[in-house]
């Protein structure tokens, strides 16, 4: 049995989650990852020790046909790397996966990400004049990883794209995620999900992240300063040296510009957990939206029609997005494990105390 999760230590998130509290929750939308942890000892530049990965979003899954997904980008701190999103901002959408990697690795994630894609679409690749601009996204792991080592390769891209299933979804120490340190504890992936109703109908939002950011004493769980109650084993003093990627996924039928300021909404949700948003801090946000699903603007008509959700029914999703980054980040804590550092090499990055959590919650009265 894997670890428990958040919501399973008795910590009382508010909002209905879906069936697996994650981002596979959205109809269609699936996530795979390829995890490389090879080697042990100190650190030997372009040898390792190697705690990497790259995680996969496909968010029309395996389908072989190519759809618009119409999309929305907010950046509270612009300290890192998401690709596509000049398009986006113009455009509306995107074609393609989402994946994030390390900083060093975003070059060729892309270019995996690119062939995944003229392999995947090979129809229209070969009969229209068609580009490819995916998606990719970074955290920095080179305090427990060999980031200068360029390990990443784009068979490992591939790997994590082509292994993206539905169902529960791992979280800590994967893909992305595996070398990542959050509030100076072990960090990496997270991911829940909020079911709302609009009009009768139910929709969900989800979110997942790849969380490598905050220090000690920021961190905040439901109200609660944990991280001033857990002060020792700390890792880099009084400045914050990470960044945070949130992806938000919903099948609400929805507008770019209300993407756009439903991504602006997972600044709220990892502000709960503490994080001003860092200087040296890379908190880049993208949500998107299954529905409306169309060709590709060079193949379809000249006329086109999209649903989409009045703006003043978006407080209750602009809630639910909040509950979901904030508790997806505090999942990919409880998730982590211990992993030794490299620069500075000789300490632990320490997972989150299970129990010191609790108790520490429990003395604020906010465990079920």
């Amino acid at each position: 049995m894997g670890k428990p999760r958040a919501h399973e230590l008795g910590l009382d998130f508010p909002g209905t989650p879906g069936p697996y509290n994650a981002i596979t929750d959205v109809p269609g939308v699936l996530v795979g990852f390829e995890t490389l942890i090879k080697g042990d000892g100190s650190l030997v530049p372009g040898q390792g020790p190697v705690r990497t990965g790259v995680t996969a979003i496909l968010p029309h899954g395996h389908d072989r046909e190519p759809r618009l997904v119409w999309a929305g980008t907010y950046a509270l701190n612009g300290n890192g790397e998401m690709t596509g999103t000049h398009w986006i901002h113009d455009g509306g959408y995107f074609i393609g996966p989402v994946c994030i990697t390390n900083t060093h690795s975003v070059g060729i994630v892309h270019h995996a990400a690119v062939r995944w894609m003229i392999q995947t679409y090979a129809d229209e690749w070969k009969a229209e004049h068609l580009w490819a601009m995916p998606v990719v996204a970074e955290t920095y792991d080179g305090v427990l990883n060999d980031i200068n080592g360029l390990h990443v390769t784009e068979a490992d891209a591939l790997a994590a794209l082509d292994s993206a299933g539905s169902g529960p979804v791992a979280e800590g120490n994967v893909g992305g995620g595996t070398g990542m340190i959050c509030y100076e504890f072990k960090g990496g992936t997270g991911t829940a999900s909020r079911q709302v109703s609009i009009d009768g109908e139910k929709y969900t939002v989800a979110s997942l992240v790849q969380a490598n950011h905050g220090i000690r004493p920021w961190l905040t769980v439901l109200g609660v300063p944990v991280g001033r109650h857990i002060m020792d084993d700390r890792l880099r003093g009084d400045k914050e040296r990470g960044s945070i990627i949130v992806v938000l996924a919903t099948d609400l039928p929805t507008l770019p510009h209300q993407l756009h300021r439903l991504a602006k909404r997972a600044a709220i949700g990892i502000g709960r957990g503490g994080t001003p948003g860092g200087n040296d801090s890379g908190d880049i946000f993208l949500a998107f939206s299954v529905a409306n699903q169309m060709p590709l603007p060079e193949v379809a008509a000249a006329r086109l029609h999209m649903d989409f959700i009045n703006d003043e029914q978006f407080d209750t999703i602009y809630l639910a997005a909040v509950e979901a980054v904030e508790e997806s980040v505090v999942n990919a804590l409880v998730a982590a494990e211990d992993m030794p550092t490299l620069r500075p090499s000789g300490k632990i990055c320490k997972a989150i105390d299970h129990g010191r959590l609790i108790e520490v919650m429990r003395h604020y009265g906010r465990c079920l």
